[in-house]
């Protein structure tokens, strides 16, 4: 499967069943590493993957050859992972009952990944969205900035932001920064 991307796409459009499915297998693993470090829940990752893979294939034809596509189908991904976030936004919330008294709980110490992973909790909306597709995808700036549709300016900003934001939720957990 280390057919060249351009070439996949062109297989797709042709109809081909094998090549339908090699494009899902390329992408489902990356896709649904974002979705789910967008959304923060399983469930709802693996349904918006599906849908954003579902909505790639579909438009395949609009795909601009002479641009990766790789990019383009994460684009799709996280285009549909903020529309799952504002759908999850308009819902009411759940009152919790609070019981009569009050119960500690303690987190037991969780290791740097799981940290890593709580943290991104405290980021929101596009600098979460930069920092998954730069850190876990590895995009470039550039194509975080086509994928975003913002400058490339505003995605070295929202880095830094975030990167901030990070250190000091981790540092508030107990975490010391490394010494040089």
């Amino acid at each position: 499967m280390s057919e060249d991307p351009v070439e996949l796409a062109q297989r797709c459009l042709a109809g081909e069943q094998t090549a339908l499915r090699e494009f899902v297998e390329l992408f489902q693993h990356q896709v649904f590493a974002l979705c789910f470090r967008m959304l923060g829940h399983r469930q709802d990752a693996e349904d918006t993957a599906q849908e954003s893979l579902a909505r790639a294939v579909r438009y395949l034809k609009s795909w601009d050859s002479t641009q990766p596509l790789r990019p383009w189908v994460l684009k799709i991904a996280s285009n549909r992972c903020r529309t799952a976030l504002g759908k999850r936004a308009k819902q009411p919330k759940q009152q919790e009952v609070t019981p009569d008294r009050t119960v500690v709980q303690v987190e037991p110490q969780l290791g740097l990944a799981e940290e890593l992973q709580q943290a991104l909790e405290v980021l929101q909306g596009p600098q979460r969205e930069c920092f998954v597709l730069f850190y876990q995808q590895e995009l470039s700036i550039q194509e975080i900035s086509e994928t975003l549709d913002v400058p490339v300016g505003t995605i070295k900003t929202w880095l830094h932001r975030s990167r901030k934001k990070l250190a000091q939720h981790l540092i508030q957990r107990g975490f010391e920064p490394p010494t040089k």
